[in-house]
């Protein structure tokens, strides 16, 4: 019974740093995310544009940490576009853009 309640209590506290799916709409729509991922975040304007809609929350908030980092930071990434969009985004935000583009119903596979 004790290791329920400490199952319980990790799993409940992991869920606190989720991101918030309705707060993660506002803040990609704030930042007009959709202006070139689509705006279903499954039809990018350009095909080298990822496609995001059902991308794994984690995969996302590493990116966009990544992005803010730029290449001069340890694991960043270099994009001038991407890189001016992470900037001003607090852990919070990015933590509910993930979680509400994760949320989205999307073309990737894992296998075909």
């Amino acid at each position: 019974m004790k290791k329920l309640f400490a199952f319980l209590a990790l799993a409940l506290s992991m869920n606190a740093f989720a991101g918030n799916v309705e707060a993660g709409k506002a803040a990609a729509q704030k930042y007009n995310c959709a202006s070139c991922h689509g705006a279903d975040y499954n039809s990018p304007i350009d095909p080298s544009y990822p496609k995001l809609a059902g991308q794994h929350a984690d995969y996302i908030e590493h990116a966009l940490v990544a992005y803010q980092r730029g290449a001069s930071g340890g694991n960043g990434r270099a994009n001038a576009i991407m890189g001016g969009m992470a900037k001003p985004l607090s852990k919070k935000e990015i933590s509910d853009i993930a979680a509400y583009l994760a949320s989205l119903p999307g073309s990737l596979v894992v296998r075909k």
